[in-house]
C-alpha cells in the first residue's frame, strides 16, 4: 500500500464537468426531481451489473441480502442517502467515473444545457445522471466497495472544480459491505426531498419498474418497499394500463412525456422472448453520434446483459426499451452475440416487427406518425442505403417534401403521375430553399412534373443507389440525360417556344468547350432548361455532385470535373456564337456560364476575384462603356 492510496488525494474535475456542474449548481432547471430518478437509475444498474458478473463468479454475491437499493432520508443531518449493494466501484472507478464525462457529445450537451430554457429532458441521455444531484446538494459523498474486494474509499466534492478521494473511515467501511452509498448534504431548499411522501411520489412516477426493491428507511419504523420491482415487460398487456407504460418509458428511455409508439409483445416457438419498444416523441441529443449506437437493453432471463448489444440496425437506433430472452446463454458475451444465430434471428424479427409496427401507425394514425418523420425521417433514410431487404417497405414509409408539397408518399406522388410520366423525379441539394429555385427543375416544372426535393445529408448517398419503387425508377435531375419529350408542357406557348431559332449547337458547344479547356469534363446541350443558361450535372456513372460535395468536405473523395449543360435559346449563349472566335468576348460569357452555374449550386467560383473583375468587364460593356 503506497502512501498516495493512504492520503487525501485531491484531482480536478475534466473541463467539461466543471461547466456541467455550474449549470447544474445555477438551476438550469425548473424541476429538480430528475436527481432522485437518476440516481435510482444508477444504483439499479450497479445491481444488475453484479449480478451478471455474478454469473461467471458466484462468489461475487456472497451470502448476504438480495440485491435492493435504499433511501435513507436524515431530517436532524439534513441528508439524503442512496444505497445500492451492487458492483461498487474501485479508487480508479470512483475518479473515471465521477470525474470524467467519458461518452462523445458531451460538448455538445453542454451546449444544447446552455440554450434550453428547461433542460430537464437532456439529462440521461448524455450518461451524466449522477451529477443532476448538484441541483438539491451542496455537498455529495460517495462510499464504495467494489464486490470482492477488501478496500472501501470515500470520494468528495461540493461541485466546485475538483474532488477529493481517500480510504473510507473504519465506520463507514463497517457499513458498506459491498455496493455504494451516496450521502447528498442537501441545500436549504432541498428539504422537501427529506419527506417520506415526495419520496414516494417520485418513486412511484419515475422508478416503479426497477428490477430490483426499492426500500425506504425512515427516521422511525421498519424499512419498507416503495415500488413494485416487475419486469413490465414480462407482464401482460391485459394487466397493464397508458399509465404504466409511460411510467417504464420514462424509466427506461430516461425521458419525460408519453411515447409516440409502445410496442409491447411475447413472441413464442423457436425462440422465446419478451419485447418492451418505445418510440420517443422527441428528439434525442445523441441522435447522430458517429457511433450510431442503439439504446434497447438486453436481458437474459430477466438478468440484464449489456445495453450495447446492438438489438436493431442503426437507422432504428431511436427506438428505446428491452428485449429479454429465455433462450439465450446468461454468460454470453457482446463479442458472442455478434456470432450468435440465435441472437441474428431475434435481432431480424423485432426489426421487422417495429417496421411493421411504423407501417400501421403511417396507415392507421399519419398525424402521429408525421411527429415520428419530422423527428426521425433522416435516421429512417438510412435504411434505405444500408438494408436491401427492407427498402421498398422504408421508401413506402418515406415522407417527401416536393415541389407539390409537404409530407407526401411515393404512392401519392405515382398517383399524380402526368401522361406517359414512367419515372419518379428527385433533385439532392443542401436546402429547400436552394432546390426550389434550382434551375434543373425548369423542364420538370413546366411539365407540371412532381419532383422529390432531397435536403437531408444521408439523401445523397442512398439515392447512389439504382432504386425503384412499385416498378417505377427514380431519376436523377441532376445526373446523366433527361429526355422530358413524351410528356406534354402545362403551358402551350410553351411547345411554341421550342420552334425558336436556337444557336447552332455544333458551334457554340466548340466554342464554349476551348474556352474552358480542362475546368469541365464536358459540354452539352440541356433538355433540363428553360429559362436558365446554364447549369452543372453528373454523368450518368459515378456519384453525384451532392455525394461528391459531402465525400470531400470530409476528405474522402476527389471531386470530378462536372458536365455543363447550356441553354441553346438564352441570349447568353446566342452571344458566344456573335462573338468573335478567340475574342476576350468569348471566353468572359463562356466562364459566365460555367461560374453562374457554380453559384446556383451554392459553390464559389474557382477565383472569385477574376470572377469578378470579368463580370465588372461584361456589364461596362452592355452600358456601352
Amino acid at each position: 500500500m503506497t502512501t498516495s492510496d493512504t492520503a487525501v488525494h485531491t484531482q480536478p474535475f475534466q473541463a467539461e464537468v466543471s461547466e456541467l456542474l455550474h449549470l447544474m449548481v445555477h438551476s438550469v432547471y425548473s424541476e429538480t426531481d430528475i436527481f432522485l430518478r437518476e440516481l435510482l437509475s444508477n444504483a439499479s444498474d450497479a445491481c444488475d451489473r453484479l449480478r451478471y458478473e455474478a454469473i461467471a463468479i458466484p462468489s461475487l454475491l456472497g451470502k448476504g441480502e438480495a440485491l435492493k437499493v435504499r433511501i435513507i432520508p436524515n431530517k436532524p443531518a439534513n441528508t439524503l442517502t442512496i444505497a445500492d449493494n451492487g458492483i461498487g466501484m474501485e479508487r480508479q472507478e470512483l475518479v473515471d467515473q465521477l470525474g470524467t464525462i467519458a461518452r462523445s457529445g458531451t460538448k455538445a450537451f453542454v451546449s444544447k444545457l446552455k440554450e434550453a430554457k428547461d433542460g430537464l429532458g437532456l439529462i440521461g441521455q448524455f450518461g451524466v445522471g449522477f451529477y443532476s444531484a448538484f441541483m438539491v446538494a451542496e455537498k455529495i459523498v460517495v462510499i464504495s466497495r467494489r464486490a470482492g474486494e477488501s478496500d472501501v474509499w470515500t470520494w468528495t466534492s461540493s461541485g466546485g472544480s475538483g474532488f477529493e478521494i481517500a480510504r473510507a473511515s473504519d465506520e463507514d467501511a463497517a457499513r458498506v459491505a459491498r455496493g455504494t452509498e451516496i450521502v447528498l448534504h442537501l441545500k436549504d431548499d432541498a428539504k422537501k426531498y427529506l419527506e417520506t411522501y415526495e419520496i414516494e411520489r417520485i418513486v412511484g412516477a419515475y422508478s416503479d419498474s426497477i428490477l430490483f426493491p426499492i426500500e425506504l428507511v425512515p427516521g422511525e419504523g421498519e424499512p419498507r418497499q416503495i415500488n413494485s420491482a416487475s419486469a413490465l415487460w414480462q407482464r401482460s398487456k391485459s394487466e397493464l394500463t397508458a399509465d404504466d407504460y409511460k411510467k417504464a418509458y420514462q424509466q427506461i428511455a430516461s425521458a419525460f412525456g408519453d411515447p409516440a409508439i409502445t410496442l409491447h409483445y411475447r413472441a413464442e416457438g423457436r425462440h422465446s422472448y419478451a419485447v418492451l419498444l418505445f418510440a420517443p416523441s422527441t428528439k434525442p441529443f445523441d441522435l447522430f453520434e458517429p457511433n450510431r449506437k442503439g439504446r434497447v437493453k438486453l436481458y437474459v432471463r430477466r438478468v440484464f446483459i449489456t445495453d450495447d448489444a446492438d438489438l436493431l440496425p442503426g437507422y432504428l437506433r431511436f427506438i428505446r426499451g428491452v428485449v429479454d430472452s429465455e433462450d439465450l446463454p446468461l454468460n454470453i458475451s457482446r463479442e458472442m452475440l455478434q456470432n450468435n444465430p440465435q441472437f441474428a434471428q431475434i435481432r431480424k424479427a423485432v426489426a421487422t416487427r417495429v417496421v411493421s409496427e411504423l407501417e400501421s401507425l403511417a396507415e392507421k394514425d399519419p398525424e402521429n406518425f408525421a411527429k415520428i418523420w419530422d423527428a426521425f425521417g433522416a435516421v429512417l433514410k438510412e435504411g434505405i442505403y444500408e438494408d436491401f431487404e427492407r427498402r421498398e417497405k422504408l421508401l413506402a414509409l418515406s415522407r417527401f417534401t416536393t415541389t407539390s408539397g409537404e409530407k407526401r408518399s411515393l404512392k401519392q406522388i405515382i398517383a399524380d403521375f402526368k401522361p406517359n410520366q414512367t419515372e419518379i423525379y428527385y433533385l439532392v441539394g443542401d436546402s429547400i430553399e436552394r432546390l426550389k429555385s434550382n434551375p434543373r427543375l425548369e423542364a420538370a416544372t413546366a411539365r407540371g412534373i412532381e419532383v422529390l426535393l432531397l435536403s437531408d445529408p444521408v439523401d445523397a448517398f442512398w439515392t447512389s443507389m439504382p432504386s425503384e419503387f412499385e416498378g417505377k425508377p427514380l431519376k436523377s435531375l441532376s445526373q446523366g440525360d433527361l429526355n422530358l419529350d413524351l410528356i406534354p408542357r402545362v403551358d402551350e406557348t410553351d411547345e411554341a417556344k421550342e420552334d425558336e431559332p436556337a444557336a447552332d449547337e455544333a458551334a457554340t458547344i466548340a466554342l464554349i468547350k476551348a474556352a474552358l479547356g480542362e475546368r469541365v469534363s464536358d459540354v452539352k446541350a440541356s433538355t433540363r432548361l428553360t429559362s436558365s443558361a446554364s447549369c452543372l450535372v453528373a454523368g450518368t456513372d459515378g456519384p453525384s455532385r451532392e455525394l461528391e460535395r459531402i465525400l470531400s468536405q470530409q476528405n474522402r473523395g476527389m471531386r470530378t470535373k462536372p458536365i455543363l449543360e447550356i441553354n441553346l435559346r438564352h441570349p447568353v449563349v446566342a452571344a458566344i456564337i456573335r462573338a468573335e472566335a478567340g475574342s476576350k468576348a468569348v471566353d468572359d460569357l463562356s466562364l459566365l456560364l460555367l461560374e453562374q452555374a457554380q453559384i446556383l449550386d451554392g459553390e464559389l467560383p474557382e477565383h472569385a476575384t477574376a470572377f469578378a473583375a470579368r463580370l465588372n468587364r461584361l456589364v461596362l460593356q452592355g452600358l456601352g462603356r
